[in-house]
């Protein structure tokens, strides 16, 4: 059964070989993170590692049974009881059900792990699978967001009251 932990340190590996294994899938419905993110990998880990230790953001990744990483879901700019999420999936595991059962356990957690009340989230136009987990977990469209949030996409700013 995969389990949704805490990023830390000794996840780095497992973590780039989601992002290298999945990278093609991924680029086909959000904004490709460049070679430079896998160029200069240790230092993007060790920066995200830092800003959950000022408690800016918090890290989770789904881990399985072998150690792989099957998905990321992340809470960023924890501030005044709100955080926006981010979240991806692996291939692998896409279309079972698998994001919106970690989207639901991870609002659970950030009521009674980290205090918050309101989570947002942002989905490209065209990622109708994003959208249909936002909606299952509870999430209402909002209102537009612009390709600056969106990584050069069009799309909507979706929130859930905790």
């Amino acid at each position: 059964m995969p389990e949704l932990k805490r990023l830390h340190a000794g996840h780095a590996p497992a973590v780039l070989a989601f992002e290298l294994e999945n990278r093609t899938y991924f680029a086909a419905s959000i904004s490709d993170r460049g070679d430079d993110f896998f160029d200069q990998f240790t230092d993007w880990f060790n920066a995200s590692l830092a800003e959950q230790e000022a408690g800016i953001c918090v890290f989770y990744v789904l881990v399985a049974e072998d150690g792989s990483v099957l998905g990321r879901f992340n809470l960023y700019d924890l501030e005044d009881g709100t955080a926006r999420l981010g979240y991806r999936v692996a291939e692998q595991v896409a279309g079972r059900g698998v994001a919106t059962a970690t989207v639901r356990e991870l609002c659970r957690m950030a009521t009674a792990t980290h205090g918050l009340r309101t989570l947002r989230a942002a989905t490209s136009d065209d990622n109708a699978a994003s959208q249909k987990v936002l909606a299952k977990a509870g999430f209402v469209p909002v209102g537009p967001a612009t390709p600056a949030d969106l990584g050069g996409k069009s799309g909507t700013w979706y929130q859930r009251d905790l």
